[in-house]
């Protein structure tokens, strides 16, 4: 399998050798696959949830300091 990128437009697609070997010319060209990844692929919101899970425990122990300074 191959990753192909289209000069004019842009579009990327991945097929078979053979295939690609025919198609690579004037408007495709190979592209790599981390490149054909990026763009077929939608990243996922875990990063976000983590990222929250982060700030409410800086908060949670912020709140602790602050009764702890207080008393």
């Amino acid at each position: 399998m191959k990753c192909l990128k289209n000069q004019k437009t842009g579009n990327i697609i991945r097929v078979d050798d053979k295939q690609a070997q025919n198609m690579v010319g004037k408007e495709w060209q190979y592209t790599s696959k981390v490149e054909w990844k990026s763009a077929t692929r939608i990243p996922a919101p875990i990063v976000e949830a983590v990222n929250n899970q982060i700030t409410d425990s800086v908060t949670i122990s912020e709140k602790q300091l602050k009764r702890k300074k207080s008393k």
